[in-house]
């Protein structure tokens, strides 16, 4: 091949994989994505197809508005709120055939940006290595002093490699991943008397705090690697050291009343953290045989929380120890369309998580149980304004998906639902008696909270060129104890677009408008100075129209898009709260684009 004259490298000659699949053997090396498709959905909310609520600006403090299952069944620092900024962002593992470079901006109407630059070359053919950078910069939408005043300052980074021996016995992995999340905290903003549920987004709103800040640092270092005796057998090790330190800063001599109870800790300043490390280990065999996959494994987890303000008092569970697990993975391909799959896990203390899922060209279903610790944070806590020390049982988490999928001509349709079940679980809400001195605390539920979701979602071509994708989500509670769950009973999203190459298929073009909306309901609200949603009786948010419109675009190895959001805004002048005191991203226009590099 003649590169001297001709470029032979682009998207199909630098191909990415993930660890999940090179874990069960299926290296599925895919081109890169460049696809226009939903392109402007860049906010974090939605990516995730509108599934979590923030308040009201790119970086802050996230919640799932729907339940999910813990992610891990043993010890975690209880601090959340900010993990989907990190864990969203997994390495990709990479086989080019030059040096591969993606760069990515963001330029967000009021300050708001956000950049990704991506790297990755073959060392060798057997050896790759890269890197990704993250920026986030969002500045204050509430009383901003002007550029550069940024409520949200985020900076991620990782670095990862993989290789493979010349006889392809041996495979490694490895990657380190670091983020340092800062955003200032407003506190919301201070309702007036008469005017208890303001629709208006007035930006010159006075905030409740103006000095509070909380961060969130996390780093990993994560290897895995196996050898392999035949096809049907392996023997592999996985290795993960873990930080997490959470952090609230705050000048009580500006916001001495603004969210403070009570003082536990004397001082000009707030200045409260927690840490929480963890190393783990994991060595097992897996391997194919037919069909069939199969893994089985044991691990071991060393953990501690530490926060200094808990030292010298009398703790009702130990902050550090070790943990055993042992589990299992099962895969079988029906096909080359159809999969089953199933895993089970269990830690010493009748903890457990056990999943299943079916994936064919007419049916998808999964289906998770499991049985987890409590967050440390939940049970015992003590910071310049909060103190807690109680002990939480486990709690139960169960949830079964199924969705049979149709197609007709130009017609795809998706309907089914999920049925969710919880027992014992541990939640934040606003104090139930006077005597408590603390507004929020944490509690667990004495019943079962458990509810269906029926969902249809469809996508409907019309006109050649012109497509029209409804999800509609009902939500019925079947049971509600203690009314420690806030979910909207209708959550819908649609989008129609207009869908097309050209100039002589120079251009690929996707335009159209997206709608948001959900029923009224009394959505969680947020304490920011333990950062953690909780259940509240004051305020219902209504029920708005978001409206987007947009424009992505592609030409050559370059995409692009225009945003108009909440156009509804610009019409009617009017806003809307996302969470109780938190107004929601007023009118702007958002522009972004990246391209790719190849030498």
């Amino acid at each position: 091949m003649d590169d001297s004259t001709k470029n032979i490298y682009g998207p199909n000659t630098s191909k990415w994989t993930t660890e999940s699949d090179l874990f069960v053997n299926r290296p599925n090396y895919r081109p890169l994505d460049t696809t226009i498709t939903n392109y402007h959905r860049w906010t974090y909310v939605q990516r995730f197809n509108n599934f979590y609520q923030d308040l009201g600006a790119m970086g802050t403090a996230l919640n799932p508005i729907f339940a999910q299952a813990p992610s891990i069944i043993g010890a975690t620092n209880g601090f959340s709120v900010y993990a989907p900024y990190y864990f969203t962002e997994d390495p990709r593992y990479y086989d080019t055939k030059s040096p591969h470079t993606r760069i990515h901006i963001i330029w967000g109407g009021k300050g708001r940006a956000m950049t990704h630059v991506e790297f990755a070359r073959n060392i060798n053919p057997r050896w790759n290595f890269g890197f990704n950078y993250r920026p986030i910069l969002v500045e204050k939408q509430i009383q901003s002093k002007g550029r550069g005043d940024y409520q949200t300052t985020s900076h991620y980074y990782d670095f990862f490699t993989s290789y493979t021996s010349k006889n392809e016995r041996y495979a490694l992995l490895a990657n380190y991943r670091r983020i340092r999340h800062r955003v200032f905290e407003n506190g919301g903003i201070v309702l007036q008397e008469l005017d208890p549920f303001p629709l208006f987004f007035d930006v010159n709103a006075r905030p409740r705090f103006t000095t509070a800040r909380s961060e969130e640092y996390r780093r990993n270092i994560h290897l895995s690697h196996h050898y392999q005796f035949a096809k049907s057998l392996q023997v592999y090790h996985i290795a993960d050291i873990s930080k997490h330190i959470n952090g609230f800063t705050a000048d009580r001599a500006v916001d001495a009343n603004a969210l403070f109870d009570i003082t536990i800790i004397d001082g000009e300043k707030t200045n409260d953290q927690t840490s929480f490390i963890s190393s783990q280990n994991e060595v097992g065999i897996k391997g194919n045989a037919l069909s069939f996959f199969y893994d089985a494994y044991i691990r071991l987890r060393d953990f501690n929380y530490s926060n200094p303000y808990l030292d010298t008092i009398k703790l009702v569970v130990p902050t550090s120890g070790n943990e055993k697990y042992i589990g299992g993975r099962l895969g079988y391909n029906l096909d080359s369309l159809s999969q089953l799959s199933g895993a089970a896990e269990y830690l010493d203390g009748g903890f457990y998580r056990i999943e299943g899922k079916i994936r064919t060209p007419w049916l998808d279903g999964d289906f998770i149980n499991s049985y987890s610790k409590p967050g440390f944070m939940q049970m015992m806590y003590r910071g310049s304004h909060d103190f807690w020390n109680q002990p939480f049982s486990g709690f139960n988490f169960t949830k079964t998906q199924v969705f049979v999928k149709y197609g007709l001509g130009p017609i795809k349709l998706q309907a089914g639902g999920s049925y969710t079940s919880q027992r014992d679980y541990i939640y934040f809400r606003e104090r139930i008696s006077t005597t408590e001195k603390q507004r929020v605390l944490p509690y667990q539920s004495s019943g079962n909270q458990t509810f269906v979701s029926p969902e249809v979602r469809a996508e409907v071509r019309f006109l050649k060129h012109v497509y029209f994708r409804p999800q509609i989500i009902y939500t019925k509670f079947i049971n509600n104890a203690d009314s420690a769950l806030r979910i909207p009973q209708v959550f819908s999203n649609f989008q129609l677009a207009y869908e097309n190459l050209l100039f002589k298929e120079h251009l690929q073009l996707q335009a159209g408008v997206d709608v948001h909306w959900r029923s009224a309901y009394q959505a969680m609200d947020y304490d920011p100075v333990i950062q953690q949603f909780y259940v509240q009786d004051r305020t219902t948010i209504a029920s708005y129209p978001l409206v987007d419109i947009f424009v992505n675009g592609k030409m050559r190895r370059g995409r692009f898009f225009f945003k108009y959001h909440n156009l509804v805004q610009a019409i009617t002048k009017s806003g809307y709260l996302i969470t109780p005191n938190y107004p929601g991203q007023r009118n702007i226009i958002d522009f972004g684009f990246d391209f790719l590099l190849f030498d």
